[in-house]
This record gives C-alpha cells, sequence and structure tokens, in this order.
C-alpha cells in the first residue's frame, strides 16, 4: 500500500492537507471515501486515528478489497471549521469523485456534513462526534454514527456517580455541541436517579482556550462534593495542573467523561490524579483473542502502542467493509443506508450493530478509575460496557428523531 501526500494549492486560510490511503486508480475498480477532520486541531487524537484508517485499509485490501474492488479513503483537513469542512465536502465529490463520505471529530462540524449530505443524498458514517443530535433530533436517513453517544457515555458511568452518594455538584464543560450535549444527559440522568441533586457551578470554557486557574479559583469557591468533567485534549491537561497546584481534587470526587483515554492520560504521566471515575480505553489490559489481533498488526506496522483514535479510526474503516461488502460492493446511497441498518460486524472491542431506529453503532467503552504507575496515568479496575446495554428505549428515540425522507 502507498501513502500519499500532496498540498492542494488551496487559499492559505484553508490550509488543507489531503492524503490517500490505498491504491489510486482513474477507474471503477475502486471505491473512493472521502474522510474529512480536524487534523491539525485535535492531532493527539487523529494523528493515531490516521494510522488506524490506514492499517484497516491495508488489510482490506490485501484480502481482496471489497468484491474484487480496492478500497481508498482520501483525507482532508477541515481546520476546525463549518464552512472549510462543507467546502472540503464538495470538493470531494465534485472533484475527487467519492462515493461516499465518513469522519469528523468535533460535534459542532459533524453536525453540518450530517445536514451536507443529507442535502445532497450522499451516504455519511460519522467515525467519532459524540452529540447525541448526530442520531436523534437532527439525525437523518443519509447518516450513521459509529462511537458512543453522549448519552451512552453518561450512562456508563452513572451508577458509579450515584454510588457515590455526593450533594452538591460542580460542572465543567468545553462550550460548544458536545460539552453541552453531555453536561445536558448527565443533568437529567442524575436528577432522575438522585432527586435531590444540586448543581452549584457550570463552568463552560472556550474549546482550546481555557484560563484554568480562574476555572479551578472558581470551582474551589463553590465547595462542591464533586465534579463531573468533560474537557479533553490541552484543557483537560491544563485543568488538572491547575487544579493539583491548588489541592482541589483532594476531598473532591470526579467523574470524567474521556479521561481514561491514552490521548489524555498520556500528556499528563504522574500529575494523573488518582480515583477519577474516567470512561477510556486501557489498550495494555484488554485480553481477548480480537483486540489482541488488532495490538499485533498495529504495534508491527507502527512500532508504536495504539490510542482510541487507532481504534476508531480502525474500526470505522471496518464497517465501511462490512457495510460495502452486505451492499455487494454497491456505492449509491440507498443501498448502503438499507446494508447499514442492522449492520453487524466483529472489532477489537468485540461485535456491534447499527441500529436500524437511529444509526447508532452498539460500540462500547471501557470504565474504570485513574492512578499512576511507573509514572504513567492509567486506567485500573477496569470493566468493559456495551453500547448495546445503555441505549435509550425505542420509544424515547421516536420521541426525539424526526421521520428519515
Amino acid at each position: 500500500m502507498k501513502l500519499k501526500q500532496w498540498c492542494l494549492g488551496l487559499s492559505m486560510s484553508l490550509a488543507s492537507l489531503a492524503t490517500v490511503f490505498g491504491q489510486a486508480q482513474a477507474d471503477d475498480n475502486v471505491i473512493r471515501v472521502g474522510e474529512i477532520n480536524s487534523y491539525k486541531t485535535i492531532p493527539a487524537f487523529l494523528e493515531p486515528y490516521k494510522k488506524g484508517i490506514e492499517l484497516a485499509v491495508e488489510q482490506v485490501n490485501e484480502s481482496g478489497g471489497i468484491h474484487g474492488k480496492k478500497l481508498e479513503v482520501i483525507l482532508r483537513d477541515d481546520g476546525g471549521n463549518q464552512g472549510s469542512a462543507i467546502r472540503e465536502a464538495q470538493s470531494l465529490i465534485t472533484r475527487d469523485k467519492v462515493d461516499l463520505l465518513a469522519g469528523s471529530f468535533l460535534s459542532h462540524i459533524a453536525l453540518a456534513l450530517a445536514d451536507f449530505a443529507q442535502q445532497k443524498k450522499i451516504f455519511f458514517l460519522a467515525g467519532e462526534p459524540l452529540t447525541d443530535k448526530m442520531v436523534w433530533e437532527n439525525g437523518n436517513r443519509y447518516t450513521f454514527r459509529l462511537r458512543d453517544s453522549t448519552y451512552m457515555k453518561v450512562s456508563m458511568l452513572l451508577d458509579d456517580a450515584v454510588a457515590l452518594n455526593k450533594k452538591r455538584w460542580a460542572l465543567v464543560y468545553p462550550n460548544y455541541e458536545y460539552g453541552q450535549s453531555a453536561i445536558e444527559s448527565f443533568k437529567t440522568m442524575m436528577k432522575e436517579r438522585q432527586p435531590d441533586i444540586e448543581f452549584v457551578l457550570e463552568q463552560a470554557t472556550p474549546l482550546n482556550k481555557i484560563d484554568a486557574g480562574s476555572v479551578v479559583q472558581a470551582i474551589a469557591d463553590a465547595k462542591p462534593d464533586a465534579i463531573f468533567n468533560v474537557l479533553f485534549s490541552t484543557d483537560l491537561t491544563k485543568f488538572v495542573r491547575a487544579g493539583n497546584t491548588r489541592k482541589l481534587f483532594d476531598n473532591v470526587s470526579v467523574v470524567s467523561l474521556l479521561t481514561g483515554e491514552p490521548e489524555y492520560l498520556d500528556p499528563l504521566g504522574e500529575d494523573t490524579p488518582k480515583g477519577w471515575i474516567v470512561t477510556g480505553y486501557p489498550w495494555y489490559a484488554i485480553d481477548t483473542p480480537e483486540h489482541k489481533a488488532f495490538l499485533e498488526a498495529y504495534q508491527a506496522k507502527f512500532n508504536d502502542y495504539p490510542r482510541l483514535g487507532s481504534i476508531v479510526g480502525y474500526m470505522m474503516v471496518q464497517s465501511l467493509e462490512a457495510g460495502l461488502k452486505k451492499a455487494n460492493g454497491m456505492t449509491d446511497p440507498e443501498t448502503l443506508i438499507e446494508a447499514f441498518k442492522g449492520l453487524e460486524l466483529s472489532t477489537p472491542l468485540g461485535p456491534i450493530t447499527y441500529r436500524d431506529i437511529d444509526h447508532q453503532s452498539t460500540m462500547g467503552a471501557y470504565v474504570g478509575r485513574t492512578d499512576v504507575q511507573d509514572g504513567k496515568g492509567v486506567m485500573v479496575d477496569i470493566r468493559y460496557v456495551d453500547g448495546k446495554d445503555v441505549q435509550p428505549s425505542d420509544e424515547y428515540v421516536r420521541k426525539l428523531r424526526p421521520a428519515d425522507k
């Protein structure tokens, strides 16, 4: 397999970078996937994600492709901007003649791409965005989503959060669609399970621009019993280190949505707070044949360990392979939509299914607590939560999701 990179020659404001995974050919023997993501904005997650895609595409093509057709994935950077993402999507369709779209990390950008897919009537597999709106309020027939949603993630942590028996909670989150969606889910679910709960403070921070000292001081002044944290990336690192300096976490319980992911534990190292309840990806402790096979292949190819992004990129291509094979290699949107409804496949995290009712996969996640071992942040006391076990009822979904057209 060849990996090609070239500048697209667009304006400096777009700063778009394209990468092709697969065997590019100007004929009908190639299925082209246009993948759009915020590579420069969220590199800690998306560089490993890119590697996961590369490995999966290589395996698909070496095993015969999709009914004899090679799979090609063309990557484009959206610069963390909705407008750029739409322009890249349009270019992929008109210039690169892709058969379908995939990808996206930031939830607000993913929602814009989903709307674009509906308008253009092109199939879109969202890999990473977590907002519930992707498959509920803003769901449409052309859009499916791989990764577990904010509703699912909060549900995974809910029993542990309730068991803390803490009344006064502070909330801290990035102030855009993902963070807002996660907070709304947490507040709703906790009120149902613990009616006397109080939310004494909300700190909504600009993405990648947190004033960590001010946020930590505000939380300390509110004197909460517990904190629900939805920060990630550099915002999380700054928040933790400022909190450690001011001893914010010494006597306060913390439930933290994404902190167990290697992308965010690794930069913290020995600064990782102990005992936080988190979801994540403890790649070093997963003892299943499916994951061992993935881990060995990944380490052999990249001489590195996988991050959660690696798994998401890999499973996204696995999903495309399974759906395209079920569709007999056909790429027209209606055939792909029917193929993905109820689609079942095996992944490094176990079997998953794409639900017919809302196009959400049952991908799960590991839940555990943070600790420090040999100067590194890790997850301990882990358990896997299957995504199918934290889905809402069909009745709940029907109230939120518009009928597909």
